[in-house]
């Protein structure tokens, strides 16, 4: 436990985007420290995660929701330092993990109280730091959006970021046969660890025309993606009949063709989803479906977070030109002093 101080100061320092553009533009400055309004809990921030999400908002491609924070940030670790009205169950001085809505790369931030967890035994702040976006991201889509079951066949592409490395541990521990992409035979070797049971390098391999072979033409059932452009198509061609596919991001763009006979022929199901606008309530019920069915696997040492880098609060520009260079193997993550 850290110490609360009994007065709150009145400023903090924040990383602030100064201007849409490159990693550069993230500077310190002194923000008021905000006050916890009905529902709400203060915290006292130990670290922040550093999520793909922060560079489109850092580049001017993904602004704030209407009421949120224009600090990026969109989770942290820390101790509860004050208490809104109408909250209960949690205490001032409870070490906590959170997802926000914005407004993570600063010393103190609110946050909805439906939407922090406790950090796992076992777990520094660090990486308790690296489990919110990644783990309701993971579940609502995975698990509740296709409704992933044990036996069947799952592809998430990127398997060595943070929503891969995420996607592989709770796909297999739900007992999923597991499927992911990567750009290395070093991050292949990293996602075997983590359980994946076939690792496809896209460089040297055509991953549709090795799915084919290992599943002898029937496909997966079940695929998470993020990377949109031609995926789309490839992922129709991957997937099994009636298999479901749910989008999260499109970091190769909209897709230029696809072919909805495909679709038609094969009875898919592609959805998709974002996190950071959904309502409270339904955060929430990610919240307690993950302390009901995840926190014990990660306090258990099944699940855990797998760290790439730290870097100090005010070097939140050389932590985004690690995240955008691409080599991480999972989560980066700020301390916050």
């Amino acid at each position: 436990m850290t110490s609360i101080p009994a007065t709150l100061p009145e400023m903090m320092t924040a990383i602030a985007i100064t201007a849409p553009g490159g990693p550069h533009v993230l500077a310190p400055e002194q923000r008021h420290v905000p006050v916890a309004q009905a529902g709400e809990i203060l915290i006292k921030v130990a670290a922040a995660g550093v999520n793909r999400p922060d560079v489109l908002q850092r580049m001017g491609l993904y602004p704030a929701p209407k009421g949120a924070s224009d600090l990026p940030g969109l989770e942290v670790s820390g101790w509860i330092a004050d208490i809104g009205p109408g909250v209960s169950g949690h205490n001032i001085g409870d070490a906590v993990t959170a997802l926000v809505a914005g407004g993570g790369y600063a010393q103190y931030v609110t946050v909805d109280a439906r939407h922090a967890l406790p950090v796992p035994a076992g777990l520094g702040m660090v990486e308790a730091a690296a489990l919110p976006e990644t783990f309701f991201t993971v579940w609502s889509n995975v698990f509740d959006r296709v409704g992933l079951k044990a036996g069947e066949r799952f592809l998430v592409h990127g398997g060595t970021s943070g929503i891969g490395t995420t996607a592989i541990q709770l796909a297999k521990a739900f007992g999923a046969e597991v499927f992911t992409t990567v750009g290395s035979d070093t991050k292949a070797d990293a996602c075997r660890t983590l359980g994946a049971d076939h690792v496809i390098n896209y460089n040297t391999h055509d991953f549709v025309a090795e799915i084919a072979r290992i599943t002898a033409g029937e496909g997966v059932h079940v695929i998470l993606d993020m990377v949109g452009g031609d995926y789309v198509e490839k992922n129709w061609q991957a997937a099994a009949v009636e298999g479901r596919i749910c989008q999260i991001a499109n970091l190769n763009g909209p897709a230029e063709q696809v072919n909805f006979n495909r679709l038609m022929i094969k009875r898919l199901v592609h959805t998709g989803s974002t996190l950071r606008p959904r309502d409270g309530a339904f955060k929430a019920a990610i919240a307690e479906a993950l302390r009901q069915k995840v926190w014990p696997l990660i306090e258990s040492g099944q699940v855990k977070p797998v760290m790439d880098s730290t870097f100090p609060f005010e070097q939140a520009s050389e932590a985004h030109l690690r995240m955008e260079s691409s080599g991480h193997i999972g989560k980066i993550v700020l301390t916050v002093s």
